[in-house]
């Protein structure tokens, strides 16, 4: 697998409140003493158990915004370390208690950012968005919480998985607004389903689906969608691009 990540903080704001993580999960042992020759270190380090990809989009000021998104990334990021036995057992026709496992870790990163926020009253109030994806191969688990994205290409085509939770949204799925209104519309900037924020209910979105050779993942903020389109994106994702090209392309 072929992965890049890329954040920028653009021409306007002076601070970025986006945060990404790229890992890869894996047994490990840590030999404090021994007798053995382990200069081989395939000794003390297993396999990969899959990736993990997570980005995040912090609100709430400009301190408040990037604490709040770092805070999301890194819980989800040490919960999943320290729940690696789910991880481990894994099987293709068992996988609702990992399901549920990946809603508990987003249900704890949002337990985190309302707790900063009310131990820092300057801080009340801050969110975060935070889209995750774990592939283990070929099967790809995908939870989300607000307007960042995550799409599949796949055969020439661009797919957006995951639902914006922003108002626009609901408006389109009631019919009251058209697809191409809710970009531009001022509801599409309010996010109704973030981490923190000043609603402690928290309704994660998950999809799990199986990858082919030659799909393309791609998670990102708003700070992309907004400005460049899915037919530029798509078109990008059809050439014969790295991961890292692709990514530093689309921020130009």
């Amino acid at each position: 697998m072929d992965c890049f990540g890329i954040t920028e903080t653009g021409k306007q704001r002076e601070t970025n409140q986006d945060q990404f993580l790229i890992g890869d999960l894996r047994k490990s042992l840590e030999v404090f003493q021994t007798s053995l020759n382990v200069d081989n270190h395939t000794q003390l380090f297993g396999g990969s158990q899959g990736k993990l990809l997570l980005v995040a989009d912090g609100m709430g000021g400009h301190q408040s915004g990037e604490r709040a998104s770092s805070l999301a990334v890194d819980t989800f990021a040490v919960y999943a370390l320290n729940s690696l036995n789910w991880f481990y057992r894994l099987k293709e026709d068992n996988d609702e208690d990992f399901v549920e496992e990946l809603i508990d870790a987003l249900e704890k990163c949002q337990n985190a950012v309302l707790a900063e926020g009310a131990s820092f009253p300057e801080r009340r109030g801050m969110g975060t968005t935070l889209t995750m994806a774990y592939i283990i191969w070929p099967r790809a688990y995908i939870v989300h919480a607000g307007d960042s994205r995550c799409y599949l290409f796949r055969s020439g085509k661009l797919r957006q998985i995951t639902k914006d939770h922003t108002v626009a949204q609901q408006f389109v799925d009631q019919g009251a607004l058209q697809p191409q209104q809710a970009e531009d519309s001022k509801w599409s900037h309010m996010v109704w389903n973030v981490l923190g924020g000043r609603d402690d209910e928290l309704k994660p979105e998950v999809h799990k689906f199986q990858l082919a050779a030659g799909d393309t993942l791609m998670l990102c903020t708003d700070g992309l969608t907004r400005h460049v389109g899915d037919q530029q994106i798509a078109d990008l994702q059809s050439r014969d691009l790295s991961a890292m090209d692709i990514c530093l392309r689309l921020v130009d």
